[in-house]
């Protein structure tokens, strides 16, 4: 059986994951259709890092497809709708984890709050489960035939190696 807080991490990094990639991978990739930029690789996030935790994240494979600038619009105007709703759940994710980790295992309330945190991480993360899912159909949409090749083609070189270093 899963640990509640390695659930709880779990959750909160695939959230932030996709708020990285919703504040500034597309908008990074819009920017630079909007200048003409052709430099490689990420934008820079808030801590200096390209898109996603390591450079690699949905901005980053996006970014290696060639969208056109109105594919680049449409992805952002996609990603700024669902920026919200992410944002809550992320918010809800963090909170109870903070709840987790005020609460003692001598606490005479710790079994109920496992069971409420677990209850409602559990729907937490079945809502982003579908949150995600529709964004990135409707992203996939967009998309040419042979940008959907080549994206699957991206998402198994990340799915191999997650970790590793890329580039």
């Amino acid at each position: 059986m899963k640990s509640i807080r390695n659930v709880s991490a779990a959750g909160l990094l695939a959230g932030a994951g996709l708020l990285a990639f919703a504040g500034f991978g597309i908008a990074g990739a819009a920017d630079d259709a909007a200048t003409g930029s052709t430099a490689p690789g990420p934008a820079p996030g808030p801590y200096g890092h390209g898109w996603g935790h390591h450079g690699w994240g949905p901005g980053r494979i996006y970014s290696k497809l060639g969208l056109s600038a109105e594919q680049k619009e449409s992805i952002k105007a996609i990603m700024t709708a669902a920026k919200p709703e992410m944002q809550s759940l992320h918010s809800q994710e963090k909170a109870n984890h903070l709840k987790m980790m005020q609460t003692t295992p001598d606490d005479p309330n710790y079994a109920t709050v496992v069971a409420d945190v677990a209850q409602t991480n559990a729907t937490l993360a079945s809502q982003r489960t579908t949150q995600m899912s529709e964004v990135k159909a409707k992203i996939y949409a967009l998309l040419t035939p042979a940008q959907k090749t080549q994206l699957a083609a991206l998402e198994a070189e990340w799915a191999a190696n997650p970790h590793g270093a890329r580039e």
